[in-house]
């Protein structure tokens, strides 16, 4: 198997997401300088999208090739680096592999006749290998604290290697979740257990749905999660598209999707399931070892793997963490406000002169990334901008408020919507104390519910008064998308002066890249504080267990490891094969 790179047709000959598969092999062909006889088959790996102004928009593919004489192109290609053998993505089961080799491989379930999984069967003989290992408890099975990204892909990795692992989630299953968050957006009632931030499919879930990341990924995880995703009920386009996202309605399906695989494959979930302490013995070495949780019923489930995917807002559990004495320290996160524009302003800033419906049908609503650093020594940046999205409610605790960016997969909504945010550097802002950035978080959500109104709704203000530093009292042109609603206010005190000062500084400079940025009937509303963990729970490199305790494996974005859907499912996988190895390893040495 062959990978070519950089195959670049022209957009407007493009039948929406892509070229016609003609097309795209004719290309194909001149390029690697072959007739049709020769080539057997191709598929698209990634698409991509070339805007630069210099020439009209191209899409450009990197395509998966099988040729006759594929050694004889290679060798007439060696200095091509478009032209390489195609790297091998297919996940591997590490504990299937190093523990249960013996075992024949298994083979999707045929669907079509409706027989019993071969993989469902190999499961269960692995399971019970397993249970014949002397001197490890192996019905203390694997549990996973938190079901967002991070526990979904935890859970499944280990329910697919045959560890029927236990997930405990504190929220609620997720159509039952969007009824509570649909709550607070409609009726200014907030349920602390069950939120944007809190239950089935984590804050992802009421997101954009984006599944890219700058991470690297040798292993091609990132290919496993997209994959699930698909399998799941995710549209297609995202195993090749190069900025892929699902939206939140699709999203619903494809969290429950999973959840049921988890639980065909042996696994338990349950919801409304607090994890309220941590019970901690000395091993024979005198190492401090995980030996069960206690949930807030009082209820006590016994493990000696425990992955903690819980995300980024669990302020409790972070801090019953820190009382165990299990090691954790700041992380810098940043905060700020959420930035609305007129969709279309967006889409003409980025497109120019190829703007149009016909582009727009086929690229979607422009998004930007932009960046610029204070004369204050302060970055400022924009964070999750989503296109033809909407501002949304995301407080976890009573009386405080959060903003964060949504979007459907159409995203089609009137305005567009980024967090624009400033940097918080533990070293600098709070050198001595783990849990003071989240306590600055604390402060921040309060002063805004109070400058809101103390009802729910959001302070907000208009872009030119923010850079005029007075009151709004009406708004213009844009009209605010955060439900339940927008107190126009003055912003001034909503944040640190440092971080008011860089945001003042940087709006007019983010103009110069995206013409319109700084309008003046543009909307800020206050604030975003949740941009990421303010903790990290440390671990071995290795082991993938907390430094200080063993069993103890943090995971994903609430541990400080991820910073996103696909980032946190690949950090659940790599902590699921962790747990895995462990196990295995146990039953080698017992």
């Amino acid at each position: 198997m062959l990978r070519i790179t950089e195959i670049k047709l022209p957009i407007e000959n493009a039948q929406s997401l892509t070229h016609q598969a003609d097309e795209i092999k004719a290309a194909l062909l001149k390029r690697l300088e072959i007739v049709e006889g020769d080539l057997i088959h191709f598929d698209i790996f990634k698409r991509g999208v070339d805007a630069r102004k210099s020439h009209a928009i191209l899409y450009v593919y990197s395509l998966d090739v099988q040729v006759k004489n594929e050694a004889k192109i290679l060798a007439k290609f060696r200095k091509d680096a478009h032209i390489k053998p195609a790297p091998d993505t297919e996940y591997k089961f590490v504990a299937m592999a190093n523990h249960c080799g013996n075992l024949p491989l298994p083979q999707p379930s045929d669907k079509a006749t409706n027989q019993p999984s071969r993989l469902t069967n190999y499961i269960s003989q692995v399971s019970a290998n397993l249970l014949k290992g002397e001197g490890v408890n192996l019905e203390a099975r694997p549990v996973v604290v938190g079901f967002g990204p991070a526990g979904i892909f935890a859970a499944l990795i280990l329910a697919q290697s045959g560890f029927k692992p236990i997930v405990l989630e504190r929220g609620k299953a997720v159509r039952e979740r969007t009824k509570d968050t649909w709550g607070l957006w409609r009726k200014n009632v907030l349920n602390p257990e069950s939120n944007v931030q809190f239950g089935e499919g984590g804050a992802g879930t009421f997101s954009d749905g984006k599944l890219y990341s700058q991470i690297k990924d040798p292993k091609h995880y990132g290919r496993k999660v997209i994959q699930e995703f698909v399998k799941a009920g995710a549209p297609e386009e995202i195993m090749y598209v190069s900025h892929p996202h699902i939206g939140t309605f699709r999203l619903v399906g494809v969290v429950e999707a999973m959840r049921n695989a988890i639980i065909e494959l042996g696994g338990e979930i349950r919801f409304e399931a607090r994890v309220d302490d941590i019970e901690i013995v000395k091993d024979k070495h005198g190492h401090n070892a995980v030996q069960g949780v206690v949930l807030q019923t009082g209820e006590r489930i016994a493990t000696n793997h425990l992955v903690l995917a819980v995300g980024h807002s669990a302020r409790d559990t972070f801090e019953m963490v820190y009382r165990k004495g299990i090691y954790i320290e700041a992380k810098p996160f940043s905060i700020g406000f959420r930035i609305e524009h007129p969709q279309s302003l967006i889409d003409q800033a980025r497109y120019g002169k190829s703007y149009n419906e016909d582009l727009l049908s086929k690229l979607g609503a422009a998004d930007y990334k932009l960046v610029h650093h204070a004369k204050n020594g302060r970055s400022v940046y924009s964070f999750c901008m989503c296109p033809g999205g909407t501002v949304v409610a995301a407080a976890s605790e009573p009386n405080c408020v959060v903003t964060n960016g949504m979007s459907q997969y159409s995203r089609n909504e009137r305005n567009a919507n980024a967090g624009i945010v400033v940097g918080i550097t533990p070293e600098i802002d709070y050198p001595d104390n783990p849990l003071a950035g989240m306590e600055l978080q604390r402060k921040l959500e309060g002063r805004a519910f109070v400058l809101g109104g103390s009802n729910y709704n959001a302070p907000g203000q208009l872009i030119g008064d923010f850079l005029a530093n007075k009151p709004s009292t009406k708004f213009g042109e844009v009209t605010p998308s955060y439900a339940p609603g927008v107190h126009l206010t003055n912003l001034d005190t909503a944040l640190p002066e440092f971080a008011i000062t860089a945001i003042r500084e940087a709006i007019p400079e983010f103009a110069k890249q995206v013409k319109g940025f700084d309008l003046a009937d543009g909307v800020l509303t206050g604030v975003e504080t949740r941009t990421s963990s303010p903790i990290r729970i440390r671990r071995d490199d290795v082991t993938l267990q907390s430094i200080n305790t063993q069993g103890l494996y943090p995971c994903g974005e609430g541990a400080g490891y991820a910073g996103g859907i696909l980032s946190a499912g690949v950090d659940g996988i790599k902590v699921a094969e962790a747990v895995a190895l462990s196990i295995v390893n146990l039953i080698k040495s017992g």
